[in-house]
């Protein structure tokens, strides 16, 4: 059995709306923790085994995956022929490990040292910059719906995921924040985002 460790609204947020995708609700059971939040709140929690008291963290029985990307990998392998990934041998199977890795390795740091405010030419040439990432996604997505295609996919739900909290960062009518739009407007992704905000009213 696996068990996802998960905080709401939270980067886990997204691993709940990948397991709606793929049906595979009956096979993750969801324990939720809370983890220190960036405003102070929060704290690490026993009952969370990740070491760094983060989410998301999946555990299969001795085994353990951490790091968003790495979660979907694994989770897409548990349905092979689910059109959210891409299997072995199919041709758009570079595509879609590139972008999960581009997420994970360059879109995250960038958006995290953007909101720190934080700008260094090291940084820049290692990582690039929110102009240089958001470049990068425009020019796919001038020319197709999705960064895959026509398709949407697991690499749209969690390259668009940091962007439904900044959507002011992409032009008004850009073909960018056309597609944060129609990734937002995903039916697992608004439930979670409807219920979990309504967590934060009570």
């Amino acid at each position: 059995m696996l068990t996802l460790y998960h905080a709401p609204n939270s980067r886990s947020s997204t691993i709940i709306a990948l397991i709606e995708e793929l049906g595979l609700q009956s096979k993750v059971t969801i324990t939720e923790v809370s983890v220190r939040r960036a405003d102070g709140s929060g704290g690490p929690d026993p009952k969370n085994p990740h070491p760094e008291g983060k989410v998301p963290y999946l555990t299969s029985g001795t085994d353990h995956v951490f790091e968003r990307a790495a979660i979907v990998a694994f989770l897409i392998d548990l349905a092979p022929d689910h059109p959210m990934g891409r299997a072995v041998g199919d041709p758009q199977r570079g595509a879609y490990l590139s972008w999960l890795a581009y997420y994970q390795g360059v879109v995250e740091p960038v958006l995290v040292l953007h909101m720190a405010g934080v700008a260094h030419p090291v940084l820049s040439a290692t990582f690039r910059d929110l102009d240089h990432v958001t470049s990068r996604l425009s020019a796919t997505l001038d020319t197709q719906p999705y960064l895959l295609g026509d398709r949407y996919s697991a690499v749209d739900l969690l390259l668009a995921s940091p962007f439904h909290w900044m959507p002011d960062i992409a032009p008004s009518g850009s073909s960018l924040a056309d597609w944060i739009a129609r990734c937002a407007a995903r039916p697992s992704v608004a439930a979670i985002a409807k219920r979990e905000l309504a967590l934060l009213a009570n």
